[in-house]
């Protein structure tokens, strides 16, 4: 199967063990009004990790510090036919101020229990499982690979 785009996807995690997510404009093509993680296709001639970094900066602004905890991939998308091809980026949060950019209206550090509340993008929990930040009893087994 042809990979039809790459894209990096960060997961930022504070000491509350709560996650980012970012609610995207109802204008977006992929995901519209539904919540995500700051995250971005791959440009031509840039690594996964460059690229990370970019949309952190792009969907959040300048004003924060994080640490990374862990990465993982290339891994294939299991929603949208395996024509993806991802990166994950699992961040500690250290401290700053999110501001946004207008792909976005809103965002939340959402905790295990009240993540079921949002209405997330399809491989939203997939990613939480891949990267193990919180137990499978937490996420929508719906939504997790088979």
């Amino acid at each position: 199967m042809t990979i039809k785009a790459r894209f990096s996807i960060n997961i930022l995690e504070n000491d509350q063990n709560e996650i980012l997510l970012l609610k995207r404009s109802k204008k977006m093509q992929l995901g519209p009004g539904l919540w995500g993680f700051p995250a971005g296709h791959i440009e031509d001639n840039e690594s996964p990790q460059d690229c990370a970094m970019r949309e952190l900066h792009e969907e959040i602004g300048n004003e924060f510090r994080i640490e990374l905890i862990n990465h993982i991939g290339p891994l294939r998308d299991s929603f949208y036919g395996g024509i993806y091809r991802i990166y994950l980026y699992h961040h500690r949060w250290l401290d700053g101020t999110v501001i946004l950019n207008p792909e976005h209206t809103d965002y939340a550090w959402a905790g295990k229990q009240e993540f079921k509340n949002y209405c997330v993008m399809d491989g939203i929990d997939e990613d939480i499982f891949y990267l193990g930040i919180w137990p499978i009893e937490f996420l929508n087994h719906d939504k997790l690979p088979r």
